[in-house]
């Protein structure tokens, strides 16, 4: 049997499926249901006498579209598409399993309440602030440059959190804390602060939504332990699932949108461990 697995569907009638209790860890980053489609434009730029950018030393480029892809991000009534999701999640979380939920400020307080209806208030961890800084500036009100994620658990008397396994972040004065601490670092708070996925970089995928690498193998190496199983089951360009194989985590994946089936397809063209479900691979 290979040790992960994508699925091409629905994720609802694949949830009720799967086996109770089967996974460490669950991450979702659902639509943000902001009432648009979610596009991106894939570029490339070449070098052209008569192209459209300038760069260094003055030579010209050509802007080339690669492709675009894209999803409606619109729900008449998110909650009740995401109650019986997160009603699934909580059953096939382990006893000692968490779950992260993604979103942004359009959905996260009523999706809070949501799930201290489902898990229990106390099974409430850490509401995590990512901040970043990108995009554009509106000019009558507050830029807003975060996301949400809320953190529960199955069992608030026991659930995984690796201290010693999570990445450092450095002190701002190292000074005062002397040259062992600085040279450790610090344990990040609740406020994560981690550019975006930059447009330059061998991480980017080109699917709209794509969340960075190094988010994940935060959650990933803080909530779960090597051989475990991490659910994704809105899997968008399989992040999730790159963070699994780089720390040594089986992990399951869903998605419907074929393009999000497309991008994983090409990102794990070279792992031969995964049992691919209604999607054809050649």
């Amino acid at each position: 049997m290979k040790r992960h697995r994508i699925h091409f569907g629905d994720n609802l009638p694949i949830l009720q499926k799967m086996k109770a209790r089967s996974a460490a860890l669950i991450y979702i980053d659902p639509p943000f249901n902001t009432g648009k489609a979610q596009t991106r434009t894939q570029l490339r730029t070449v070098r052209a006498a008569d192209g459209d950018r300038t760069g260094f030393g003055g030579q010209r480029y050509a802007t080339v579209k690669l492709g675009r892809r894209s999803f409606a991000d619109h729900f008449d009534d998110f909650l009740a598409f995401l109650e019986p999701r997160l009603v699934e999640a909580r059953r096939v979380l382990r006893d000692d399993g968490t779950l992260y939920v993604h979103l942004d400020y359009r959905e996260v307080h009523a999706t809070k309440l949501l799930l201290d209806d489902i898990f229990g208030p106390r099974c409430f961890l850490n509401e995590i602030i990512w901040a970043y800084d990108y995009g554009g500036r509106p000019k009558n009100k507050w830029p807003p440059k975060h996301d949400n994620i809320l953190v529960y658990v199955k069992d608030p008397r026991r659930y995984t959190f690796n201290t010693d396994a999570i990445d450092r972040i450095p002190y701002m004065a190292p000074g005062l804390v002397g040259p062992e601490k600085a040279a450790r670092g610090k344990l990040p708070t609740d406020t994560w602060w981690h550019t975006i996925v930059p447009t330059n970089s061998r991480e980017r995928t080109g699917y709209p939504t794509q969340k960075p690498l190094g988010i994940l193998r935060r959650i990933v190496l803080a909530s779960s332990n090597p051989g475990d199983r991490v659910l994704d089951f809105f899997a968008g360009s399989g992040t999730t699932g790159a963070a699994c194989l780089e720390l040594g985590r089986r992990f399951t994946l869903i998605d419907d949108n074929p393009q999000a089936l497309e991008v994983m397809a090409r990102r794990f063209a070279d792992c031969n461990e995964i049992e691919w479900i209604g999607w054809p691979v050649s």
